[in-house]
């Protein structure tokens, strides 16, 4: 499952990602916010889907706020979340192949509708790579979880 969530500044581009993602027949459910609201806080909304997406093995989220940098923060604190920052088609792809990112944050009041579908569909359609430095990498990090330092 895609879990979704986003504040007042990233709320129309959740609206029309999940357009795209309705047209392309990609299951997702809106965690929020569920209409436009001026003052609402990216804390909720990237706190629940990590939440969820942490929960469910296999499950993804996709985040948006104004720079997306807010609700990236606020979905790592969750463990087993590997939130990243889409502003490019590189930077998610490689959030992916090399990172094995979870969660996409878009920045809401930066990309257009267009590119942003772009960046979506290369992040949804790439695999971590599994290659051994990564691997590395990923389980120091699930180690730091487990230990409570992160």
């Amino acid at each position: 499952m895609l879990y979704l969530g986003s504040d007042h500044a990233g709320f129309q581009l959740k609206e029309d990602i999940k357009k795209y993602l309705t047209q392309e027949g990609i299951a997702f459910e809106d965690l929020g916010n569920a209409k436009y609201e001026e003052g609402d806080d990216y804390v909720d909304y990237g706190h629940n889907v990590a939440k969820r997406v942490a929960k469910e093995e296999g499950s993804k989220g996709l985040v948006f706020c104004g720079n997306a940098e807010g609700i990236c923060m606020i979905a790592n604190k969750v463990k087993g979340v590997r939130a990243a920052i889409g502003y490019n088609k590189f930077a998610a792809e490689t959030s992916r192949t090399d990172d094995d990112a979870n969660v996409l944050c878009l920045p809401g009041r930066v990309l257009t509708p267009e590119y942003a579908r772009t960046i979506l569909k290369l992040w949804l359609e790439t695999n971590f790579s599994n290659e051994p430095r990564h691997q590395k990498r990923l389980e120091k990090m699930r180690k730091l979880e487990e230990e409570g330092t992160i």
